[in-house]
């Protein structure tokens, strides 16, 4: 296939500053295909994903192939992952139901970008077997723990999570009907939850401090048109702070960088792109001579915090600036699902 250009943002980014971001990426990923948050640290299976999404996104194939090729060779036998490695080895044995789910929507993703059927015919048992695990402990209400251990499930479900896991069971879905594959049962379970989600706000622990929990259920598609335009507008003042970005925590003086993007490809599902571009410029001050970018800023004395350059923030960087970009096939895969649905039972 011929590779699509690269994502720019012209007067914020250039296709090259966005291809040294994924080759920072690239450059942290370990040999076995595991791509850490940063150089030495720890792998969780939802940022690795994030970060071969953004691969893709750049044309660097070879290592996003690497990088999905592990998910399938760490998963265990009931379709799980351990919530993190270390140097590829586990370092914790507890689930994050959402970490599992994730993987559909990268999968999803890069067979948008490739248009690869063989690669998605590679990948679909294992996108199967965790997402029949994530289903498998729907509960009756619709909503999903957000992790499981020794012990069993939790008995919390968070919106942040369960959102997003809204988005990565369509993705699911949506990745079977190009192979020819119905999945009626993950069609009910996305509706199910999406549905608790807009109504039963109460199945859900409350998260409010955290920005994730305002703009999930419309990146991940739960609320759109008016509905997600009034959730955005109800906290924005909250959380967004001048021009440097979001907060990750309401009541701390912290902006970080995935958030903002994340919020940016929000804004982008419900067409909102004078304000997702602006923040999009907002965060770069997070940007490292070298592609990187810093975790966050504490605006408070103007300190990096953490010091430490993630991987998974310049993933998200790279993910926003195709969307607001429309560069790549992949560029809607936030935007695309959420303006196009399932039917809510």
């Amino acid at each position: 296939m011929s590779k699509p250009e690269i994502p720019s943002v012209p007067g914020v980014l250039s296709s090259k500053q966005c291809l040294q971001t994924a080759e920072s990426i690239a450059g942290t990923q370990l040999a076995s295909g595991a791509i850490p948050w940063s150089v030495g640290g720890h792998t969780d299976p939802w940022d690795h994903v994030e970060s071969a999404m953004a691969l893709t996104a750049c044309g660097l194939l070879d290592p996003a192939v690497a990088a999905y090729r592990w998910s399938a060779e760490t998963q265990r036998p009931d379709g799980s992952w351990p919530s993190r490695f270390q140097d590829d080895r586990v370092d914790s044995d507890d689930t994050d139901t959402n970490f599992c789910a994730y993987l559909a929507t990268g999968v999803w993703h890069h067979l948008r970008y490739t248009d690869d059927l063989a690669f998605a015919a590679e990948m679909w048992p294992t996108v199967r077997a965790a997402v029949d695990f994530v289903v498998g402990l729907q509960h009756e209400t619709g909503a999903i723990p957000w992790a499981t251990g020794p012990g069993g499930p939790v008995s919390e479900a968070l919106v942040t999570g369960c959102a997003s896991m809204y988005h990565s069971i369509r993705c699911a879905v949506a990745l079977g009907r190009r192979l020819d594959i119905d999945c009626p049962a993950w069609e009910s379970a996305a509706d199910r939850l999406g549905d608790a989600l807009r109504r039963w706000p109460e199945l859900f622990t409350p998260k409010d401090r955290y920005s994730m929990d305002w703009y999930y259920p419309v990146l991940g598609g739960v609320l759109r048109g008016a509905a997600g335009h009034r959730r955005i507008a109800a906290r924005w003042d909250e959380f967004v702070v001048g021009e440097i970005g979001i907060r990750c925590v309401a009541d701390r003086p912290w902006v970080t960088g995935a958030e903002t993007c994340e919020l940016v490809l929000a804004l982008e599902s419900l067409g909102d792109h004078a304000r997702a571009r602006a923040l999009f410029g907002n965060m770069q001050h997070l940007r490292e001579a070298d592609g990187s970018y810093w975790t966050g800023l504490v605006f408070a004395d103007g300190k990096r915090w953490p010091e430490e350059r993630t991987t998974w923030t310049a993933a998200a960087m790279v993910l926003a600036a195709d969307a607001l970009s429309r560069t790549t096939p992949a560029n809607g895969v936030f935007r695309d699902l959420a303006a196009d649905p399932l039917p809510v039972s």
